[in-house]
C-alpha cells in the first residue's frame, strides 16, 4: 500500500521549477515562511529545553521533513543547526531541493521517497515536520502510522494543513485559487481537508497525543501572516508520541 497520491505528485513536480521564486506560483508559501518557522523554532527550543540565546538552537535535533518540496523549510531549519532529512515522493521537487542547497552550502540530507519507503532506522527523529502534506496524500491513515515509525520516543511531530468548512472553502479555495490567483486553480481538493478535531482523532487513534493547535491568519492590509486563536482556515497542531 502507498500513501502516494500520483495526480498530486504531477501536480507539483510540473511546478518544482518555481519553489524558490519568491514571486512565482509559491508565493503565499514564501509568506507563510517566516511564522512557520519561528513557530517551530520556539516549540522546538521550548519542547527540547534548548538554549534560546545560541546562534544555532536547534544544533542537537534531528528533523525529518515530510513533502519537504523544494526545501523552504528544511533551509532555515538547518541554518539554525538541525540535522534536517527532506524527503519527497516527486523527484523533480528533490533535485531542486538539492540544487538550491548546494548554492547555499548546506548539508541537508533529500531523499525521493513517500514515509513508507524510507529506509532509515526507526525512532530516528527528534521532530518530524508534516507541513501542507496531508492535504495531499492519499490515505491519511496509513501516512501517519508510517511517520509515527520514525520519530523517537519523546519525539514531537508538526502538522500543518487546512481546516474542512465553508470558510475554507470561500477562503482556501475559491479565494486563494480563483480571486487572488495566490496557487494554481486545483491546487486543493476541498474533500481532503480536515478540520482540527478530525486530525485529531486520526493521530490519537494512530497513538499520538495531542499537544497544541494554533491559526494562522493572513491580513491583506500588512500582507503577512501571524500566529491567532483562528483555526477555521490554516492550522498548525503539534502532536507527541504516546
Amino acid at each position: 500500500m502507498t500513501t502516494v497520491d500520483k495526480t498530486e505528485i504531477e501536480k507539483f513536480s510540473k511546478l518544482a521549477k518555481d519553489w524558490w521564486n519568491p514571486n512565482g506560483k509559491f508565493k503565499p508559501l514564501h509568506l507563510f515562511n517566516p511564522v512557520r518557522i519561528e513557530f517551530i523554532k520556539k516549540k522546538l527550543i521550548s519542547y527540547f529545553d534548548l538554549n534560546p540565546d545560541e546562534q544555532r538552537p536547534l544544533k542537537k535535533l534531528k528533523i525529518l521533513d515530510v513533502g519537504c518540496g523544494g526545501g523552504l523549510l528544511c533551509e532555515p531549519l538547518s541554518k539554525l543547526g538541525a540535522e534536517i532529512t527532506g524527503i519527497d515522493a516527486s523527484k523533480d521537487n528533490i533535485e531542486i531541493a538539492k540544487l538550491h542547497s548546494k548554492k547555499t552550502d548546506l548539508d541537508i540530507n533529500y531523499i525521493h521517497c513517500p514515509p513508507e519507503n524510507l529506509k532509515l532506522k526507526n525512532g530516528l527523529f527528534d521532530a518530524m515536520l508534516v507541513c501542507e502534506v496531508v492535504e495531499h496524500v492519499s490515505n491519511v491513515e496509513l501516512f501517519i502510522q508510517n511517520c509515527f515509525k520514525l520519530i523517537n520516543k519523546k519525539g514531537i511531530m508538526f502538522v500543518a494543513t487546512i481546516s474542512k468548512n465553508l470558510k475554507s472553502y470561500i477562503f482556501g479555495i475559491v479565494g486563494a485559487e480563483y480571486i487572488l490567483r495566490w496557487l494554481p486553480i486545483g491546487t486543493h481538493n476541498w474533500d481532503k481537508f480536515l478540520t482540527p478535531q478530525n486530525l485529531e482523532d486520526i493521530m490519537c487513534k494512530n497513538n499520538f497525543l495531542i499537544d497544541e493547535t494554533v491559526g494562522m491568519k493572513f491580513n491583506l492590509l500588512s500582507n503577512k501572516w501571524s500566529i491567532s486563536e483562528d483555526t477555521s482556515v490554516n492550522y498548525i497542531s503539534t502532536f507527541l508520541k504516546n
